[in-house]
This record gives C-alpha cells, structure tokens and sequence, in this order.
C-alpha cells in the first residue's frame, strides 16, 4: 500500500538528517543540520521541526567561526541532542578536518549550551580518558548512558597523514576529563572516552587486520545473547576493512563486547589508553574485536560501501542487519549474528537497496530506499511494500529512520536545488 508523503521542510536552504536517532522520544520533532550538501560541513545551528504542524526551533548556534552538524538525539528523557563541533576561530593551523572535531551534547533542559562529550590532549604524556583529535557521528546507546562515534587522531596525522586510521570509540560516564590544557586547542570532556577498535596503518594480507573501523551500531536494546547462553550487557559491530590475499580492500563486519563496569574502561590493556607519540590509543584490557564475517571468497564479497550505511542491529540483538550484492551483483539486506556463522540472505529484490536503513521498535521491519521508493521490508519473509510512490530521482540515500512510535519513516529528497525532510506513514499497526 502506498501512502502519500509529506515534504516538511520548505526554505530555500538544504536540511540534513543522521543516519539513526533523529526522531525525539515523542516521535513529535525531526532534530537536523542545515549544511549546503552532505559533505560541505558549513552549517551554523542545529535544529528541530514538528513534524505535524511545522513549528522550528534553534537547538543550538555555533559561533566564532565555528560549524556544527550530524545531530543524533537521546532515546530517553530529559531529551538530549548530541553532534559534531568544528573548532572557535579557525586559523591556517587549525580548522575543522577529520582530526579536529568534537562531539558535543545540548539538553532541552539547558538550550544552546553545549557540553563537550569528548576531552583532547595532543601533549604528552597524554591523559587516559581523553582522545587526541576529532569525533564524528555521536550516537547515544539505547538506555542514552553512553555515546559511541568514530574517531581521528591529531597525534598520528602530525605524524604521517597515512598513520591517521579511523577507530570506533565510546564515550562512558565514568567521570568528566581534564587535561593539564599545555595547548590552546586542548579541551574537558564530560565523558571518559576511549578508543575500542584495533587497526594498523599494514593489513598483513589474508589476516583479520583491519586498516579502518567504521559505521557502527550498538548492538541490542540490552545486548545479545551469548552462545554459551551468558548474556552480554555492552557491545559495538562496526565495518572493517581488510586486505585479501591479493592485496584487495574487502569490507568485513566484526564486533567488540565491552565491559559491564565502566571502571573497566580506565584499566590499560598492553599498551596506553591514550596512546603515545608513535602509537594511536588502545582498548581497555579484555576488549577484543572479533571478525564475523568472511566473505572473500564470494563473487562479490564484502560489505558495500555504497551505498554508505551503518550497522543497524535488530532490538534483541540477533541480527546484525548489513548491505552485501548476491550472486547476481544486486545489493541486498542480510544479517549475521553477533556470534558469527554464515550471513542469511533477507532480500532477494530485482533491484538493489539504494540506502542507510533502519528498524522498527519490534524488530520485524526494515525501513529504506529500493527502486526510487521508500520501502518496508520484512525481516521475516523478506517481502517489500512500497511506501512512497516510485519518482525519477530516489529519496537520499544517507537516512531512512523509522520513529519510535513507528508510525512514520523520515527521509530526504533533493527539491529544486536544496535537500527537504519528508515523512510517509509506515503502516505499522
């Protein structure tokens, strides 16, 4: 059944919504930027639209210089928005880049003022709990305690721009972070942040190395169930990319367990939290990633990375839900579990997923783009309805999130120069 979408947004400037958590908790108000197109990050104030009668209100507005974008809100009250914080008063030394970026948090409760979640210290010796560069795409856990986002480093980047991988890092209210601040660029953080991916600048070909982790998702409402039954509170899947025995780049999908405690997370493994002057941060001990999928052997193997999406992970923890071409060479929807074993297979469409996806609240439905229309597809039996008319140029490709009520199905298209929100009903009973 095909319902009639609603465009929302109207000026004559483009508005961009994240990947995941841009609806409130109310399912209410739409939360997004206002950058010129995807990748120019120049917009100055973060906002909110209602989406039944159109009322706008100014989240926040940098200044000095500075841009903000990719909001993400908290999935539980008081409602808290997180996103992305270019530098105060770039300069030819220091403006905003991958490295120099922060991830900041505004409250309802508190407007327009933000609170760094992340701390930076780039003078050693560094100080455990605080990052050394820049924070991107800040999504807060399902209980809204904590935050993971990926991560570049200030340190390597000086070093050699090739020694600057990107990690997943999670953010955890263990205490607030102060470094001694001996450069004007350093900065508090109300979190203890540490990195939890492991990457190397040389993937030893045919090896689970990993020269880049990136796109993840928290895994469960709660978790996942264990093979051995045990339940596991925390944990992270994130893309990978590896190099196959032919020296080729294939996108994997691994997991980290994290631990229970957050003290845990101030315990070094073998080498510092914070990293040295050579070396990027580590894990905290006993976080291991571990590699789910092997697909190099396929026809067509690895994840895809265009589409870009994110690791979207069912309510329960079961599926791991991914992008992966068939046999046929069209991008379909499977899932792995976080205990690894094959990838099964949820579409079989004629035509390939075109976008970033999301869950309904149960579990039972993916919400996306195929064929030019925003879909809902099945998880059970793979079937799609259409829920937008098919038009000649598709919905955007960068968000299609489900509201928590999972009445509706945000997503943009791109109207007469500028990018608008638009909302269609799910059909969700």
């Amino acid at each position: 059944m095909v319902f009639k979408e609603r465009q929302i947004t109207f000026d004559s400037r483009s508005h961009q919504i994240t990947n995941i958590n841009v609806w409130t908790p109310d399912s209410q108000w739409l939360v997004y930027d206002v950058r010129p197109h995807g990748a120019s990050f120049t917009g100055l104030t973060i906002e909110k639209i209602h989406v039944n009668h159109g009322q706008t209100e100014i989240i926040y507005q940098a200044k000095e210089g500075a841009h903000v974008g990719v909001v993400t809100v908290s999935l539980q009250k008081p409602v808290r928005y997180a996103f992305i914080h270019g530098p105060e008063k770039p300069d030819a030394q220091w403006q905003y880049d991958f490295h120099h970026r922060r991830g900041v948090i505004v409250s309802d409760a508190q407007p327009n003022v933000a609170i760094n979640i992340d701390a930076m210290d780039i003078t050693p010796p560094y100080t455990a709990g605080a990052l050394r560069g820049g924070t991107h795409v800040h999504v807060f856990s399902p209980d809204s305690s904590r935050l993971s986002f990926t991560y570049n480093d200030h340190v390597m980047h000086e070093l050699d721009p090739a020694l600057d991988l990107r990690n997943v890092a999670v953010a955890v209210p263990l205490r607030a972070v102060m470094p001694a601040k001996k450069h004007p660029r350093e900065y508090d953080g109300s979190y203890f942040s540490v990195v939890v991916s492991e990457t190397t600048a040389s993937p030893r070909p045919g090896s689970d190395d990993i020269n880049r982790a990136y796109e993840e998702g928290w895994v469960g409402l709660r978790g996942y169930r264990k093979e051995n039954g045990q339940w596991q509170r925390w944990a992270l899947a994130f893309i990978g990319d590896t190099c196959t025995a032919k020296g080729e780049k294939v996108p994997e999908i691994y997991l980290v367990d994290l631990p229970e405690n957050d003290h845990d997370y101030a315990i070094a493994g073998h080498q510092p939290l914070a990293g040295t002057e050579t070396t990027l941060p580590t894990p905290p001990a006993g976080v291991k990633q571990k590699r789910l999928t092997f697909t190099h052997n396929r026809r067509w193997p690895g994840v895809v990375n265009i589409p870009r999406h994110w690791l979207r992970i069912s309510p329960d923890g079961s599926k791991i839900c991914f992008l992966m071409k068939d046999e046929a060479g069209i991008v379909q929807l499977w899932y792995v579990s976080p205990n690894g074993g094959e990838p099964m297979q949820i579409t079989h469409s004629k035509h390939s997923i075109q976008s970033a996806f999301s869950w309904d609240s149960r579990g039972q439905f993916l919400a996306c783009v195929c064929d030019n229309s925003v879909v809902l597809c099945d998880s059970q039996t793979g079937k799609m309805q259409r829920l937008t008319e098919r038009t000649d140029d598709a919905p955007s490709a960068d968000a299609v999130v489900i509201s928590p009520d999972d009445r509706y199905v945000a997503f943009m298209r791109d109207v007469e120069g500028y990018r608008q929100l638009c909302v269609v009903e799910t059909g969700i009973n």
